[in-house]
């Protein structure tokens, strides 16, 4: 990572840039600035990566031009002792360091290729964009790669074409490629909030109670159709509830116990509660049904519609407003509201056309595996059945994610290691599929 030093040189000083590269071993960069201390050299700019145990340290100095070709010589002999070759070149035109990216761009896929890199990378060429730094993000269950990049035009809403851009790209190419703006607008999400049901958790819970009816299939149709915002997500839900009329209230805890996360979940929400974000759950489900899972991974907001259940049988309807699109924005902001937070700072996370007013809503509103007219109005979407690449979308890195899913973690925050290697397991099925 590079450090903003202002170039400002001694009197008879030129700028040179000396490169060291070999093995990372301990002691390379002590010995590197001990050897330009004795020659008097003036620190500019310093920039250190490791790739795959590959060290490559540079830094941009100030030397008197008479001293420049024993500076050369000791650093040669004194780096070969760690293995590690030195190049030193003259750089009159130094500047500082690039200025700080403007945007991040992610990219998620099982695989992801030369090829796909090479396309995405020709399309920022095509719209004046300037790939500053890349680094890997995750390994497993999908491939992450981050690109930092500085668009032609940083002000807000400068990079909307691009964005296009790279999403008919991905669509095409079949990866996830994200952007969003860097910097203190993208470190400051503090509060995200999921719909449940196909994203938060696999499969539809109405469809699971309908299932008991035997008007299963009937009911999945209607749920369609919602999903896809082709009729009214209000009127198809109590059209919905209304199959399961005269079902005796036992089913609810029935379909509670054989609610299956989606795979990913469990660690996406025990890292972001470790990072110090509030995790919420707005569903057009039904409260009486997830509350269990919402006790389980201990979210902090939850909103749900309610069955209504007279003298032990559900009678086919929902007691109170139904959370319905507008519904669902307007308690996402409750919620930011409640925790102190500016909208920019929310993020949401959904799957249907009922959720497109609480992701237009939030600082950043991702779209999983979401139908299209969700993904229309997203600013990122994720195609591959992990909720834990939104992680990756967020800039959190698979070794974050690793750290929050350590034995002891798990267990202490009520995840026992079986229940961590069925997710595991879970995920590598899917990626096998």
């Amino acid at each position: 990572m590079a450090s903003k030093l202002s170039i400002n040189l001694i009197d008879g000083f030129r700028p040179a840039v000396v490169i060291a590269s070999g093995p990372d071993r301990p002691g390379v960069s002590a010995a590197l600035f001990r050897v330009l201390a004795a020659h008097g050299s003036q620190l500019l700019d310093i920039e250190q990566s490791i790739f795959r145990g590959h060290l490559s340290l540079a830094a941009l100095v100030g030397c008197p031009p008479h001293k420049i070709g024993r500076l050369r010589d000791d650093l040669v002999e004194t780096l070969a002792t760690y293995d590690c070759t030195v190049e030193i070149e003259f750089d009159d035109q130094a500047v500082p360091s690039r200025p700080y990216s403007s945007h991040a761009v992610v990219v998620l896929g099982n695989p992801v290729t030369a090829e796909h890199i090479s396309q995405i990378g020709q399309v920022l060429a095509d719209y004046g964009t300037n790939i500053d730094t890349y680094r890997g993000i995750s390994d497993y269950p999908v491939t992450g790669v981050e690109l930092k990049v500085s668009v032609r035009d940083p002000r807000p809403g400068g990079g909307i074409a691009l964005r296009k851009a790279l999403a008919e790209l991905s669509t095409r190419i079949g990866v996830d490629i994200a952007i969003e703006r860097a910097g203190l607008a993208r470190r400051s999400k503090r509060l995200i909030c999921f719909d449940c049901d196909s994203t938060l958790i696999r499969g539809e819970v109405i469809e699971m109670l309908a299932a008991h009816a035997g008007r299963e299939q009937e009911v999945a149709e209607v749920t369609a159709r919602a999903m896809r915002g082709e009729i009214d997500f209000e009127e198809s839900l109590r059209e919905r509830v209304a199959t399961l009329r005269g079902l005796d209230s036992s089913v609810i805890d029935e379909v509670a116990n054989n609610i299956v996360l989606t795979p990913g979940a469990r660690t996406t929400i025990r890292t972001l509660k470790r990072m110090g974000y509030r995790t919420a759950v707005v569903s057009g489900g039904f409260i009486q049904v997830i509350q269990p899972l919402i006790d389980d991974l201990d979210i902090d907001f939850v909103r749900a519609n309610t069955l209504e259940i007279v003298d032990g049988r559900l009678t086919g309807r929902v007691v109170g407003d139904i959370v319905g699109r507008e519904a669902k924005a307007r308690y996402l902001k409750e919620f930011a509201a409640t925790s102190g937070l500016a909208m920019y700072q929310t993020v949401a996370v959904g799957d249907g056309a009922n959720d497109i007013d609480m992701l237009s809503a939030a600082g950043l509103g991702i779209a999983f595996n979401a139908k299209k007219a969700l993904q229309e109005v997203a600013d990122a979407s994720v195609n591959f059945p992990f909720l834990d690449e939104v992680l990756s979308i967020l800039g959190i890195d698979r070794d974050d994610v690793d750290a929050a899913s350590d034995a002891k973690e798990a267990t202490d925050e009520g995840m026992t290691d079986e229940a961590t290697a069925d997710e595991h397991a879970t995920s590598q099925e899917l990626i096998h599929d």
